[in-house]
């Protein structure tokens, strides 16, 4: 990747500090305000230690701390030399169905069969395998899951999801920093994804310029200019039609002043436009009034290759700690004098 795709970490999401307004502080936001171990080495924030920062809801937390453990669990579990035989995890996931359907609370075998559709013999070695597994008890006639057998079916369907969203995200995972050590893909796992193809090769652009004029307001960031800058569409919103905040990379900055001088400065004067920039951006984040994207681009022709886009709360949640910690890390830009 060039140096120009810097990457922030999980550490840092929601790292900036807040006002008592809940404005970003942005004294508290750089690299060299980061506390550091006996080594130098920065200590991954938390978030206790700015104050004036609410932690995020408890279902955001948890899925950034999974994120977070989630490199070390392999070590983790080589040394306590506990690891699950692989064909004992193929068969939970091969009694997904089941386990699922139980969620939703206990089931006799004729029930089994209609809900999922199988054999009398099929449900019986079904819940053979679940009381063997200790996963499900009879009761009653019916079969309910276990706590452990709750637990399991949970982590099953949420192991289908996101293998699921990954597929789906691939053209974004793949396009955007390879070092995307912060994005966490549950949140997106019902988002519109479009990507460009030899038939409809601006297919991402035309999504996000739709997003740009249903909204009043905008604020994102981007390693690139967030439209083709002769696609005037998208800055007569920006000039004009939208507020907007947004952080670019140094000279894609410059080059909107230099292409649009007059517009660019007087929007910027207007407080309509606010302009700031930071020297790494990990991809493109946009922040419309009901929806939330991410975009990855080509890097040899800046050209946006994927726009993935929703209007899931924890999605708009996760987004909006990611751009106040990249906003708080850059600086305010004013014009160029004339």
């Amino acid at each position: 990747m060039t140096d120009t795709h810097r990457e922030t970490t999980l550490g840092d999401i929601g790292g900036g500090g807040t006002d008592e307004n809940g404005s970003v502080d942005e004294n508290r936001g750089g690299n060299e305000d980061r506390a550091t171990d006996e080594n130098g080495a920065a200590e991954e924030s938390t978030g206790a230690e700015w104050p004036g920062r609410e932690p995020g809801s408890p279902v955001l937390e948890s899925l950034l701390e999974n994120a977070r453990t989630r490199r070390d669990l392999g070590e983790r579990l080589a040394d306590v030399d506990d690891r699950v035989d692989r064909d004992e995890l193929g068969d939970v996931v091969r009694h997904g169905p089941v386990l699922e359907a139980l969620l939703d609370g206990p089931l006799d075998r004729g029930e089994i069969e209609d809900r999922l559709d199988v054999s009398r013999a099929t449900s019986h070695r079904f819940v053979r395998w679940l009381e063997g597994q200790g996963y499900a008890e009879k009761v009653d006639g019916r079969y309910r899951l276990t706590g452990r057998g709750e637990a399991v079916a949970e982590e099953v369907l949420r192991f289908e999801a996101n293998v699921r969203t990954a597929d789906r995200l691939a053209p974004l995972l793949d396009a955007v920093c390879r070092d995307h050590r912060e994005f966490v893909v549950e949140p997106f796992v019902d988002a519109t994804v479009t990507v460009a193809d030899p038939t409809d090769p601006y297919g991402p652009v035309e999504r996000f310029l739709s997003l740009v004029r249903e909204s009043e307001t905008f604020r994102g960031f981007n390693t690139t200019h967030m439209a083709p800058l002769v696609l005037g569409e998208f800055h007569d919103q920006v000039f004009s039609g939208t507020d907007s905040e947004i952080v670019y990379l140094p000279d894609v900055a410059a080059t909107l002043f230099e292409t649009h001088p007059e517009r660019a400065r007087e929007a910027v004067e207007r407080g309509h436009l606010t302009l700031r920039t930071r020297d790494g951006l990990p991809y493109g984040l946009a922040l419309f009034d009901d929806r939330v994207g991410i975009g990855g681009y080509d890097e040899s022709t800046g050209q946006m290759q994927v726009f993935v886009d929703t209007d899931s709360p924890i999605a708009r949640e996760w987004t909006e700690r990611v751009y106040r910690s990249v906003r708080a890390d850059s600086r305010p830009l004013e014009p160029p004098t004339e």
